[in-house]
């Protein structure tokens, strides 16, 4: 099991995300069903740019998907839900993904 780490400062966040590649994304709570909080994540490489919603015509193209956003943005709602990121502590010639929003 790999040892974990918790961060809350902005500019180490961007790092680390910065570091795999990571891009900023909501969705947002309309979207959600009995959510009104958006939802955060971090998607990375390529996966951040792939169109693959096929649920027909009568849905938005980007329904329920994660959308691209600015960091401002994503921390406005991290720090106002009092959050905090959990990711695999940095092994030596390995960039680990995983990552995890929790309440401080």
């Amino acid at each position: 099991m790999t040892d974990t780490k918790l961060m809350t400062d902005h500019r180490e966040i961007r790092e680390w995300a910065a570091g795999r590649s990571g891009v900023p994304v909501i969705v947002d709570p309309a979207e959600l069903i009995g959510n009104s909080v958006s939802v955060l994540s971090i998607q990375f490489g390529q996966k951040a740019y792939e169109d693959d919603d096929d649920q027909g015509a009568d849905r938005p193209l980007d329904f329920g998907r994660p959308r691209m956003v600015e960091w401002e943005e994503w921390f406005a709602i991290f720090d106002a839900e009092r959050l905090a990121l959990i990711v695999a502590e940095d092994l030596p010639g390995q960039h680990d993904e995983f990552h995890e929003i929790v309440r401080r």
